[in-house]
């Protein structure tokens, strides 16, 4: 049983079925809610990669390929990072929305089970001897329960899943970084893929989402709120930050605030419960690695089910998920929030202060001229360290 389809249960039941082994996927939304709510998505070379593998590349990954190269506007002036080229060969700058269309539509036609608008969803058994049941209720009223061997928590943050754990069974660690984004979606085609600027007044960036859209973001006190910001003051604010005027001043889709966090729960696992994806952990949106620690999730756990399914019940790799999955987490945690105090810090001397504003400054700097300390960014970023 998989409780959430976004993208770690989706990927998930796309990696079981293409083992033969069944699955169903209970969705609290709708599917129309599903497949146009908006995400960023960069697909990293590691899960690229993965895709590649289990046969599925050609069927769900959308966009372009990911340019090995970081562009920043630093004091008004352009400076690219080129990264190295190889580390990033297969990456995708796929937004999440368009993978969570094609997992779902090749989830069903290869005669998955799918079911969206299932509410009150409770976990039964789950550390028990007996199969854990999963009740919920269809979109016509009617209470279900199913059984199953296993369940997979991809429901995110603020799931169910989680909340079945016994608070005494489960630690959380979790770091705030004391800032917001303020992300707007708007109808603006970007000149690059990825645009970054530091400024005193704070972090812009710009990011295309498609030909004809781009995602923006402006760092902001956490006691902001939208409606702070109307339209006009938005753009004026960007092209302050990025140092010259936007090519365009489209229109406004959509904005939210976003407090920067970083959130680990362990163990990852709680008698035949699984939590994938945000359900265990959340990485601030500066690292671009949400989306690929929930697929490196999915594909751990798909092969510690496999191997369990061939191996006459053998639990080895299921035991070792949540160990396995959590060195993988943590060394990601390192990178985020390394990589959110540098690019933040380097720009705004008012966050932590003018030492660490110089410090972070010596560090941007390095990546420029040692190429040692690129290629350790460029095995972050493109998910292979």
């Amino acid at each position: 049983m998989i409780v959430g389809a976004g993208v770690a249960g989706l990927t998930l039941g796309n990696l079981l079925l293409r083992r033969g082994i069944d699955c169903v996927i209970l969705e609290k939304r709708s599917r129309e809610y599903v497949e146009q709510r908006q995400r960023a998505g960069v697909i990293d070379t590691r899960a690229a990669r993965m895709f590649r593998e289990w046969g599925l590349e050609d069927r769900v990954i959308g966009g372009g390929p990911v340019e090995p190269v970081l562009n920043f506007r630093i004091d008004g002036e352009t400076r690219p990072l080129a990264l190295a080229p190889d580390d990033h060969d297969g990456g995708r700058f796929c937004p999440q929305q368009v993978l969570v269309r094609n997992l779902i539509d090749v989830f069903i036609s290869d005669g998955g089970d799918l079911r969206f608008d299932a509410e009150d969803v409770s976990l039964r058994n789950i550390a028990d001897e007996a199969p854990p049941h999963v009740h919920y209720r269809d979109s016509t009223g009617s209470t279900k329960v199913i059984s199953c061997e296993f369940v997979a928590g991809c429901d995110g943050d603020r799931g169910v899943s989680r909340t079945a754990i016994p608070s005494a069974s489960l630690t959380r660690y979790s770091h705030e970084y004391g800032f917001a984004w303020l992300t707007v979606l708007a109808e603006v085609p970007a000149r690059h893929q990825s645009m970054m600027a530091l400024h005193p007044r704070g972090f812009a960036g710009q990011f295309a989402r498609g030909p004809h859209a781009s995602r923006f973001y402006l760092q902001c006190p956490l006691d902001s709120s939208v409606s702070q910001w109307t339209d006009e003051q938005i753009w004026d604010e960007l092209e302050t930050r990025f140092g010259e005027p936007m090519a365009a001043r489209g229109p406004i889709a959509g904005t939210q605030l976003v407090p920067l966090r970083s959130v680990v729960h362990s163990p990852m696992s709680h008698g035949r419960l699984y939590l994938l994806g945000d359900a265990a952990h959340i990485v601030p949106p500066m690292s671009a690695k949400g989306m690929n620690l929930a697929l490196h999730d999915a594909e751990i756990f798909a092969n510690a089910v496999t191997h369990y399914q061939a191996n006459n019940h053998d639990s080895t790799l299921l035991d070792g998920y949540s160990s396995t999955c959590l060195r993988h987490v943590w060394n990601y945690q390192a990178f985020a929030t390394w990589w959110t105090e540098l690019i933040h810090n380097a720009g705004d001397a008012s966050y932590q202060g003018e030492f660490h504003h110089q410090v972070a400054r010596a560090d941007l700097a390095r990546l420029f001229r040692s190429g040692s300390a690129n290629r350790l960014l460029s095995e972050f970023i493109a998910g292979l360290n």
